[in-house]
């Protein structure tokens, strides 16, 4: 036998709501229905949320340490109602939350392996997803580092729809970074580890560049200037999206 309901009195209540979507009647055994009703309609909902990302305005943001590509996309959100994700900053918080993936995570990067691309990109759609009702636009920051995982992304989420390289000359980047290391305390913030870091970053960088350069969604950002200056550059380049 069924298990009999309470009904709530509050109309707007999550019951209530939910069975405006539902065929089942209030207080008729509807556990059971209700749940099963629920499951299926998140995943419709999932599902038109997944499409939604398919035309949703998505920027690749890649800028090498101490371009201030950080710096832009701040700029970027306050301006442009953009929601601004990074992959680190993902992984860090699955691994706080104490969840069963964080612990998986956490063991892997304890032992100096990459986490595998298809978990990151898991997480990346789960985050868009997650604001895709809401959101003008996302900010993919430091992504993609190598084609394939370019690639990757539009198989599962959605084709980009520019990529900000926002490029500071080299020298720029480890006066930036010797400055900041100062008062940071990285211990990668010194000009040894710091070159090993750029000439990584090149040798990633450069032939997904050439690769989206060939679509024609590249769009160079000078970053030698102010913050405000560079950030006139990047404007020109996201007006020109909107």
């Amino acid at each position: 036998c069924g298990i009999q309901s309470p009904v709530p009195s509050d109309t707007n209540s999550l019951y209530w709501k939910t069975l405006k979507r539902t065929e089942v009647k209030p207080g008729e055994n509807t556990s059971l229905l209700l749940l099963l009703q629920i499951e299926g309609l998140l995943s419709t909902d999932l599902q038109r949320m997944a499409e939604k990302l398919k035309s949703s305005k998505i920027i690749f943001v890649v800028g090498g340490p101490g371009s201030g590509k950080g710096t832009q996309c701040e700029k970027i959100v306050e301006k442009y109602g953009y929601t601004h994700l990074s992959t680190g900053d993902l992984l860090r918080a699955e691994v706080a939350s104490g969840s069963q993936r964080g612990k998986k995570l956490s063991a892997i990067m304890e032992k100096g392996e990459l986490v595998p691309l298809d978990t990151v990109l898991a997480m990346l759609k789960e985050a868009m997803i997650a604001k895709a009702d809401v959101s003008k636009g996302f900010l993919i920051d430091g992504y993609p580092r190598e084609v394939k995982q370019g690639e990757e992304f539009e198989k599962k989420i959605g084709p980009p729809t520019l990529l900000l390289y926002i490029n500071a000359e080299s020298e720029t980047m480890v006066n930036r970074l010797l400055k900041r290391g100062e008062t940071s305390g990285r211990v990668d913030d010194n000009e040894e580890t710091i070159k090993k870091r750029l000439d990584t970053y090149y040798k990633a960088t450069e032939p997904v560049i050439a690769f989206y350069e060939t679509r024609g969604i590249v769009r160079k950002i000078p970053a030698e200037g102010s913050v405000d200056d560079v950030f006139l550059h990047v404007s020109t380049a996201l007006n020109d999206i909107q």
